[in-house]
């Protein structure tokens, strides 16, 4: 099969959207199709395939929490949505090629290259942000004449898009499946251990669950995951609230982890996430293990533990998750029927060997009606 693709991310870090993206370009390659990615330097770059053409971008979307840094990653967007453009104009003349836009913030650039040029027929977004602030809408619109639609991982997510006038189709985001669920290995003490595995940013909602934790005697909680670049201090306020009274010897930072390697120990896994989440891949990789999750009650979260496949929370609410973590470390029979139930929606519904074909035929396929 002929044609070239191109693939946009804001970001040169490797979270979920940007493993999904990995993952399409896998199958792009596969289907014997030129690929070039236009992304910022980072670990993604660096994990690409030989056979793949990377363009550098500047970081296109906005860094660190607070101070200096977010006010210098706010000021310096124009510019660098400009001189992305300008790299991106650069392959769209020599490549003429489809495009799938896979960041939020890379849209303005995007927009900007495509000015005057026939690609927003060949343009989709794949899109991984469930907009739930006016800075997402805005930037949403902003992008909205460079691409012909949008291909939404989550029903939650599809709805603010289309609100911002986007053609829409849903194609879930899926996980591999293993050969049978893990068994928590045996341990020295009696304490359960519950496990978040997710980037160190606020929004994450790390600060409610060491609150709740600290409300749950007996609890162990691990804590996997990296800070993208400007959250070191986040992560580090995070450090000294385990040191607390109530937490003290019972916070581990494991950093980054191998999925499974958790999952085998862990008897429950928290997204404690505040704003809501499109298709957060932790929760389905929990979910595949046979690991019991509490979620927060919104965006895509809530849709994969609905009908008994979890338990769900009211983001940012530290008692209602403290009750939630009693309730589900107290009672092993409720954690199997969850685990259980679990396993049979990821099988059912995100079975990566179904899902991501799927995908790929609603961003690049000809014929995929928007």
């Amino acid at each position: 099969m002929s044609g070239s693709l191109l693939f946009i991310g804001h970001t040169g870090e490797r979270s979920g959207a940007e493993k999904v993206m990995a993952a399409l370009v896998d199958v792009a390659l596969a289907q014997g199709r030129r690929v070039v990615v236009a992304c910022p330097d980072g670990p993604l770059a660096e994990s690409l395939p030989d056979e793949c053409v990377h363009v550098r971008l500047p970081r296109l979307g906005m860094w660190g929490q607070t101070g200096l840094g977010r006010v210098a990653g706010l000021a310096g967007l124009p510019l660098r949505w400009l001189v992305g453009a300008l790299r991106l104009r650069r392959v769209l003349a020599a490549e003429r090629p489809a495009v799938v836009c896979n960041s939020l913030f890379a849209l303005p650039s995007l927009r900007l290259a495509a000015a005057g040029t026939s690609h927003r027929e060949r343009a989709r977004w794949l899109v991984h942000d469930t907009l739930s602030s006016r800075k997402q809408r805005l930037v949403a619109r902003l992008g909205r004449a460079a691409v012909a639609g949008a291909v939404a991982v989550s029903r939650a997510t599809a709805t603010p898009v289309r609100e911002c006038g986007y053609a829409v189709v849903v194609a879930p985001n899926g996980v591999p499946i293993p050969a049978a669920p893990s068994l928590p290995a045996p341990r020295v003490d009696s304490a359960l251990r519950v496990g978040i595995l997710a980037s160190v940013t606020e929004w994450k909602g790390h600060r409610v669950l060491l609150d709740a934790v600290a409300e749950v005697p007996g609890l162990r909680l691990d804590v996997a995951g990296t800070p993208f670049p400007g959250d070191e201090p986040f992560l580090d306020e995070l450090r000294r609230r385990a040191e607390r009274p109530g937490l003290r010897g019972r916070v581990s930072f494991l950093g980054q982890v191998d999925p499974a390697s958790v999952f085998a120990v862990w008897d429950v896994l928290v997204s404690a996430s505040t704003s809501p989440e499109a298709g957060p891949l932790g929760v389905l990789e929990a979910m595949a293990h046979g690991v019991p999750v509490i979620g927060t009650d919104h965006g895509g979260t809530a849709e994969y533990l609905s009908d008994g496949a979890g338990l769900l929370v009211p983001p940012g609410d530290v008692e209602a998750l403290a009750e939630a973590l009693r309730r589900l470390t107290a009672d092993p029979c409720l954690r199997n029927d969850f685990a259980v139930t679990a396993r049979r929606r990821v099988e059912e519904r995100h079975n990566i060997e179904v899902t991501l074909p799927a995908m790929a035929n609603a961003l690049w396929a000809t014929g995929v009606t928007l």
